[in-house]
């Protein structure tokens, strides 16, 4: 392996590892990053339609596609650990709007982006579907009281 491919995939722990085991829960799971490639301002989207999580009250499953779109500053996140973080939620007991700005907000922290969206599509569950929409920076965000 040259040394500019060993540099750029320094902390990678899953990129190249097909025996890595998907982690039981988002606690467990770890978004892993590498340096931003260039210096332009540009967009990243990444989709998947096959997300799961578990209703808190039923225990049924909840079905979703999760569309990220982001902005990079510094750093970017590797899909595949994006992909084993998403997949972590199959056990995960939460309501469909914790579930987007939680996804949201470890989305920011491990890659502080300048500006970041996950929009979160729920299939529908007794005739009504849910989207949500979780945004940063969130400039409209009122105080709470």
């Amino acid at each position: 392996m040259s040394v500019a491919k060993r540099k750029k995939a320094a902390g990678l722990t899953l990129l190249g590892k097909s025996e890595a085991r998907l982690p039981s829960s988002p606690a467990e799971a770890r978004l892993e990053t590498f340096p931003n490639p260039a210096r332009r301002q540009y967009r990243i989207r990444f989709e998947t339609a096959d997300f799961t999580s578990l209703c808190p009250v039923t225990g049924q499953m909840d079905f979703a596609q999760i569309t990220i779109e982001y902005v990079p500053d510094g750093l970017c996140v590797e899909s595949k650990s994006l992909k084993f973080y998403l997949a972590s939620y199959r056990n995960e007991h939460a309501f469909n709007e914790t579930v987007t700005n939680r996804i949201l907000d470890d989305f920011v922290r491990a890659c502080s982006p300048r500006e970041a969206a996950v929009t979160a599509e729920f299939s529908a569950r007794g005739g009504i579907a849910l989207t949500i929409r979780a945004e940063f920076p969130d400039a409209n965000r009122p105080t709470r009281r």
